[in-house]
Order: C-alpha cells, then sequence, then structure tokens
C-alpha cells in the first residue's frame, strides 16, 4: 500500500529507497522544477508583451475624396471673370472654338455616294452605328442605370488629387514647387523650392496644411518658432526673413494615411496670400527586366528577345505551314499556341508549346492564354494562316521597339493578290453627357517616326505585331469576345471573294473587316496605355482563302461555320454591349 512521503532532502529519500519503499522522488523534484520554469517563461513572456512597441491601426476611408479644406480653397481661388471686362466686345474664331471640348457628342454617318464597285474602298465613307441597339428596349433603362453606377465607381477609383485644377495668383510672394515632389507611403521627403520673397512687415510668418501626412523640421535655425511641428498643420514665424528662408530649406513631409498611389494637396499660406501644391504618394515603379543573354551591337538575338504566339482552331494544315516558314528563317524562336478545337490535334516540335482549351472558347480568349505563357522581352502575334517569307525581317521590329518609347509595332499583311495592308487606325473618343461618349476611328496615322521613315505612330493595327509583352498582358484581351471579334459578316460572307477590299453589297473582305472588328476592342481598351506604331517594310504573308463553294473541304466548311457567324447573331449583340456598357460609349463611327 503506497505512502505519501514527503521528502525533506535527498537523504530522506535515499533512505527510503534503501528501505524498500517505492516513492517517486526524483519524479517529484522534476516537476517541481518544470513547475518553476512554465512560471518564470511567463513571466519573462509578459515582461516581453509588456515593453513591446503596440502599433495602434486607424480605420482609414480609402475612397477618393480631396480634403475639405483644399476643395474649398480651390473652389475659392478658381479666378472669376474681371467684372470691368463683361462690357468688352470679342468675335468668335470658329475654326478655333468648335475644336474645345463641348461635352455633348453625336455620331453622324456620311450619306452614300454612288454605289459604284470598290467605292468604299478607294473613297472610304464614314459610317455610324448607335451601340444601345444590342439591348431590348425593356433592358435598356435598366442597364444604362446599372452603367452609370459602374461609371461612378470607376471614376472614384480613378481620380486623384491631382486632377484638381490649380490656379497660381498673380505676384505672389511664395515659392513652392509646382510638380515633381513625391514621397513613397508612410515615408519622409524635404519638400524643395521653398521661399518666402521680401515683404515689408515686423514678423514673417508661414502656414503649411495637409490631410494625408504631418510636417516638420529636419534643423533648426535659430530665431525661427515653429509650432505644430510633426502635426498637419505647422506654422513658422521669425522676424528676420533670410532666417525664415533658411528654416523652409528644412521642412519635411511625411506620409502618415497609407496608400499606394495617390496625393496630398498642401496648403501653404502667409498673410494675405495663398498657395496650393500636390505631393504624390506612390510607390516606385518596380522594374520587370529581361535577360536576354550578351549584347552585341550588331544584331539582335531573336530567339533570346521575342516568342511567337498564336491562336489556332481547326485550321492545322495552314498551323503546319506556318510553324515550316518560321523555321526557315527563325529555327530556334519559341512558338505558343493556344487551340481550342473540338477535337486537338497533337503539334509537336523543338520550341513549341501547345496548349488545349475548352472547345469553342475564343480568339480573345486564346490570345489570352497564349501571351500569359511569354517569357521573352516580346511577344510576336500572328494568325494561324500566315507564312514568313525574306521579308518578314522581325529584327526591323525589335530595333523600332528597342530605340523608341513605343509599346507595340505592327507589320504588313500581304494577300494573295499582292495587295498589302497595315490598317493603321487612329482612335479618337469625344465626350459625351449621360448617353456616354462617342468612339471615332479613321484610318490613318498620326506622324512618321524620326529616323524609322517606314514607320508611323497610330492608334491601332493590322494582326501582326511585335509588343513589349508585359504591356499587352496589361491590357489583355476580353475573353467574353469570341470569333466574331475576328471576323463577322454582313449579309454572309462568301469564301471565295478576295481579302482586303470591302464591297458595297455587304460583302467584306478578311483583312478589312479584321481591323474593324478584331483590333477594335484590345486597342480600345489600351488607348492611353499603348503607345503604338506601325512599319510597312516588315511583311507577312497570308495564306488564301480564295476558294470556290465546291473546292471547299470538310474542314473549311466546318471552320466557316464557326468563324462567320451572321450580324445577327448573339456574338456581335455581345460586342456591341461591351462597347457600350463596359467601355460607356453611345455610339461608334469608322471609315
Amino acid at each position: 500500500m503506497g505512502k505519501v512521503v514527503r521528502v525533506r532532502d535527498i537523504h530522506v529519500c535515499e533512505r527510503k529507497v534503501a528501505e524498500g519503499e517505492k516513492e517517486t522522488c526524483s519524479m517529484r523534484s522534476l516537476r517541481k522544477t518544470l513547475l518553476l520554469a512554465l512560471v518564470a517563461s511567463a513571466v519573462l513572456v509578459l515582461a516581453v508583451l509588456h515593453s513591446w512597441p503596440t502599433r495602434v491601426y486607424r480605420t482609414v476611408d480609402v475612397r477618393y475624396r480631396p480634403g475639405p479644406g483644399a476643395e474649398r480653397l480651390l473652389e475659392e481661388r478658381l479666378p472669376d471673370p474681371d467684372p470691368s471686362a463683361s462690357t468688352i466686345p470679342y468675335r468668335v474664331r470658329e475654326g478655333v472654338a468648335r475644336l474645345l471640348a463641348r461635352n455633348v457628342c453625336v455620331c453622324e454617318g456620311e450619306s452614300k455616294g454612288f454605289n459604284l464597285p470598290f467605292a468604299q474602298l478607294l473613297f472610304p465613307r464614314v459610317s455610324a452605328h448607335p451601340l444601345h441597339t444590342a439591348f431590348q428596349p425593356s433592358q435598356l433603362h435598366e442597364m444604362k442605370r446599372r452603367r452609370a453606377k459602374e461609371y461612378q465607381s470607376f471614376q472614384m477609383r480613378s481620380q486623384s488629387p491631382t486632377d484638381l485644377l490649380i490656379v497660381a495668383e498673380a505676384n505672389s510672394p511664395l515659392q513652392y514647387p509646382t510638380q515633381g515632389v513625391e514621397v513613397r507611403p508612410l515615408k519622409t521627403i524635404l519638400i524643395p523650392g521653398l521661399a518666402l520673397k521680401d515683404l515689408p512687415r515686423d514678423v514673417y510668418s508661414v502656414n503649411f496644411s495637409a490631410s494625408l501626412g504631418t510636417f516638420n523640421v529636419a534643423a533648426e535655425v535659430e530665431g525661427v518658432k515653429v509650432r505644430g511641428d510633426g502635426e498637419m498643420h505647422m506654422t513658422l514665424s521669425s522676424s528676420f526673413l533670410p532666417s525664415l528662408n533658411r528654416q523652409l530649406q528644412f521642412i519635411t513631409y511625411t506620409n502618415t494615411l497609407f496608400h499606394p498611389s495617390t496625393a496630398d494637396t498642401v496648403q501653404l499660406e502667409t498673410e494675405g496670400h495663398q498657395a496650393l501644391f500636390t505631393i504624390k504618394i506612390r510607390h516606385g515603379v518596380t522594374p520587370k527586366l529581361y535577360n536576354t543573354g550578351s549584347d552585341t551591337d550588331q544584331e539582335y538575338n531573336i530567339s533570346a528577345l521575342v516568342t511567337i504566339a498564336t491562336k489556332t482552331f481547326l485550321r492545322y494544315d495552314k498551323l503546319q505551314d506556318l510553324i515550316d516558314s518560321i523555321r526557315r528563317f527563325y529555327p530556334t524562336v519559341t512558338i505558343v499556341i493556344a487551340d481550342d478545337s473540338e477535337h486537338p490535334k497533337a503539334v509537336s516540335g523543338p520550341y513549341i508549346e501547345h496548349y488545349i482549351m475548352p472547345f469553342g472558347k475564343g480568339w480573345f480568349a486564346g490570345r489570352n492564354l497564349a501571351v500569359s505563357q511569354v517569357t521573352t522581352k516580346y511577344v510576336l502575334w500572328v494568325d494561324d494562316d500566315f507564312i514568313f517569307t525574306a521579308n518578314t525581317k522581325l529584327e526591323k521590329l525589335v530595333n523600332v521597339l528597342e530605340k523608341t518609347t513605343l509599346d507595340l509595332v505592327g507589320g504588313a499583311v500581304r494577300e494573295a493578290t499582292g495587295y498589302t495592308a497595315t490598317y493603321r487606325q487612329t482612335i479618337s473618343i469625344e465626350a459625351g453627357e449621360e448617353d456616354g461618349d462617342c468612339l471615332h476611328m479613321r484610318r490613318g496615322f498620326h506622324h512618321i517616326i524620326q529616323g524609322f521613315p517606314r514607320c508611323v505612330v497610330t492608334d491601332g493595327v493590322i494582326n501582326f505585331f511585335l509588343a513589349r509583352t508585359d504591356k499587352v498582358q496589361q491590357v489583355g484581351f476580353d475573353p467574353r469576345l469570341a470569333r466574331v471579334a475576328h471576323l463577322a459578316r454582313t449579309k454572309g460572307v462568301r469564301q471565295w471573294l478576295p481579302e482586303a477590299v470591302v464591297l458595297e453589297r455587304g460583302f467584306r473582305w478578311d483583312g478589312e473587316l479584321a481591323a474593324v472588328l478584331l483590333g477594335r476592342e484590345f486597342f480600345i481598351d489600351g488607348l492611353g496605355s499603348l503607345h503604338v506604331g506601325s512599319c510597312d517594310d516588315v511583311i507577312v504573308n497570308h495564306a488564301t482563302k480564295i476558294k470556290l463553294p465546291w473546292g471547299q473541304s470538310e474542314s473549311d466548311k466546318k471552320y466557316a461555320k464557326f468563324r462567320y457567324p451572321p450580324a445577327s447573331s448573339d456574338a456581335t449583340h455581345t460586342k456591341n454591349g461591351l462597347l457600350y456598357f463596359k467601355n460607356r460609349f453611345q455610339c461608334l463611327t469608322h471609315n
């Protein structure tokens, strides 16, 4: 029968054990040691937690809203018309005045002229298309309401305090930076260029106010009084102007409210004068660099710089012709293929990546997939029925992108008839009211690129272009636009028609409608972020589609069934609906 033994010292334990009693003295001693260790650890943890600097997290409204003082002050400082000038007569220059934005736009097409063969090709006429017709009349009111709500949300996300109009007063004694002041989130900078010009007064003072950060001084100047340092409102005062200006050289701004990309409007004030300037708050742009191997001034390593991407559907014979033609000139360039055929066939070979998609997923979805797998600096987009020739000099396109600020440069496509097309387009947006903006597209370009006489700057190009991979990935392709984005038909497309001319009776050649329908959405989404060029001396051939109806294979017929949907199909309505809702356009004009 066990006994409870009180252990006073080690000798008692040893004696009891020696007497044959089975006592666990050593176990009890170990437990006591562990208990003391736990208590000591708990005390140590509490001490560390007590001394640990705690960070107080604030709740911050990250919606765009300028500081209340800044907005009010800006409204007060917007110049009112001089009353004395209201009686002075003036004469409007219509040629200049009509260039001003009126925020009211309409889309008007040109009346039809003579119905002659090839008239639209030789004398392109502007046509207008309302986009709200993509929706049923019963749906239109709700669609407008949802679009207005989404547009308001978009404006809140995209607007910045740097968008506010700031008008400098005449003859202000305040000197301050007008642009170029930038701070990283939650970091500190010196504000450059601050000074107060000579004014006769007993005491000179300057007040600072901000809404997203605090002011302080990096150094103290004798004879200058500083109040509110470390706060959003700070005042400097001195009876000696040179001392005050010396102190102004050490003013710091610290961003205290985190936002990855915004701006703070700083109010600067002295007696009788006010000024405003912005400090941009944003992270620096993280570079995305590509290691292209050794550099040589003589030639470019195309295999290290360029990946060729294409999307295929059913036409494996033409795809193989494309691959064979590429390998004649660029045997080691990687080719990425996106394939949404119903029954995919293996496409293999050195430097070929073949990605299978769900059946009929669409052309834009295939573009996204192909471009997402590109790891080189540049991606060359080609159709699966193109043929490389000796005139397909990718080195020329690479040279243009390497030596200019362009993000994308298109080439030219030569049809079987010998017609060579670049399909350069200029895109402009005219501001509208609640119904949306007006989209205008015209054939042409803006100007020739210095140093590259065969190249121009434009807004949209043909379906053969070399682009910076990261920029294409940034803009992306809307997967809701399926094959109709590549080629639709009006009143039925006939395969045996030539491929680069628009005929009057509704039949269209492949190339023209590709430029209008396919290139449109991508370049519209990229307007403002893509710097686009076009060179007509880099040419790829287009495999002929001139086939008589009885000469078409089963593959051709199946391809045509999916490739050329009627203009009244759901796909066409989807395209127009996206332009109406996603891009907030009410109408489109083009020639």
